[in-house]
């Protein structure tokens, strides 16, 4: 009997040991796959793949990076001198404008009479700047110069204030109002939940009676449970149309929306684990500080809240992480607008809602995909740090033990 026992735990066990390493390797994997993905996004093209861009040998421009094509292709530049070249007009030649300017009958049917026209096009024009297919281009390439094949770099990435995934012919992948609309949310999400959570975590800690706390305290911890697309849609029905009216907004899809709804999702977890340290204090203490003359108000700010400062910051971190990670009521909430804020009553795109929106649209493999997986990495990155500085405070927090 105790050898089938003894073999039967050895089984369980060897499944649990099984299931962790599994478990484990799984995780590493998931990792390794989103920041390859990720770091792939600057190993590809500035132009779109399978383009190129095509000037007159007279052009003595050699480079351009992606922020000047799109100004050039948006005629924001409008002369070659603005990008280091000759006092010269530039002048945009895109491929489809070959079919204007010629009937299908002067075209053909034969691909290599198109490289021709391409190329006559491109020699006869000194300013000229085109954007063509690279299957067309000419065999002949007596005239032509074709820009070399720039990659996306980590400074434009990075640095880079436009985040334009569709412009054509060159992507703008820049993160910076990404990254700044996620702070810019979820640190105001915390200015309002933090002295909400910790007042009504010292009221059901010191304060509420044994009947209110045992009503509320369940209450609380249920909304945590509620799906973000309700408070999502609360928030656009409720809170949106009344801060536009509030604050006489154009919109009422603003940053202040989406920390308000942060907010009220981050207040569960806030208040219950300030409660639970609270809650922890040794009885000793509290009647410490009584016994040497402090009212009740003041062994909670002297001596409850002090002892208690390790489990509050970790319910403010894990309150961050929450606002941080969080997806479909922000992307309902707050414009989805990616331009740098300067206030909090401006439309604003965190990195969720853009991964959430954008994702199922972009084609597989290609640039604004692996941009996609880049900017998962940097959630990734974000959440283990909130989570390591959690870990941290958790070690540090006192051993207590009950008296």
């Amino acid at each position: 009997m105790k050898l089938i026992k003894r073999c039967i735990e050895r089984i369980v066990e060897t499944i649990l040991t099984a299931g962790g390493m599994i478990t484990s390797v799984i995780i590493l994997l998931i990792v390794i796959f989103l920041f390859k993905e990720g770091f792939g996004l600057f190993n590809s093209p500035s132009v779109e793949k399978g383009y190129s861009l095509c000037v007159n040998t007279e052009n003595p421009i050699e480079k351009l990076n992606p922020f000047q094509i799109k100004e050039i292709f948006d005629y924001e530049i409008d002369n070659w001198k603005n990008v280091g070249g000759n006092d010269e007009e530039i002048i945009l030649f895109r491929f489809e404008e070959l079919f204007y300017r010629y009937s299908d009958e002067e075209l053909g049917e034969n691909d290599e009479f198109l490289s021709q026209k391409l190329g006559e096009i491109i020699r006869a024009t000194p300013g000229i700047i085109a954007y063509l297919p690279t299957e067309y281009l000419s065999s002949d390439c007596s005239g032509i110069k074709v820009l070399p094949e720039a990659k996306i770099s980590v400074g434009d990435f990075f640095g880079r204030k436009e985040w334009i995934p569709t412009a054509i012919p060159a992507p703008q992948f820049g993160v910076l109002p990404l990254i700044l609309g996620t702070l810019w949310v979820s640190i105001f999400a915390i200015a309002i939940a933090l002295p909400l959570g910790l007042g009504v975590a010292i009221y059901l800690s010191e304060l509420a009676g044994e009947k209110m706390r045992k009503i509320l305290k369940p209450t609380i911890e249920l909304l945590a449970g509620i799906p973000s697309v309700v408070y999502g849609f609360f928030g656009l029905v409720v809170l949106v149309p009344l801060i536009q009216k509030l604050f006489h907004l154009p919109v009422g899809e603003t940053a202040f929306a989406g920390s308000l709804i942060l907010a009220i999702m981050a207040l569960p977890t806030i208040i219950t684990v300030a409660e639970d340290a609270m809650q922890n204090t040794p009885r000793a203490m509290r009647e410490a500080g009584l016994a040497l003359g402090a009212n009740h108000w003041q062994t909670i700010y002297k001596v409850i809240i002090p002892y208690s400062v390790s489990g509050i910051s970790a319910a403010v971190v894990l309150g961050i992480g929450r606002a941080i990670g969080e997806t479909m009521a922000v992307l309902m909430v707050t414009g989805n607008a990616a331009v740098i804020p300067h206030t909090i009553f401006e439309p604003v795109r965190t990195i969720p809602a853009t991964i959430a929106a954008e994702l199922g649209e972009a084609p597989s493999g290609g640039a604004h995909y692996q941009a996609l997986f880049m900017l998962g990495c940097i959630l990734f990155l974000m959440t283990i740090l909130i989570s390591i500085a959690a870990e941290v405070i958790s070690k540090n927090h006192p051993q207590r033990k009950g008296i």
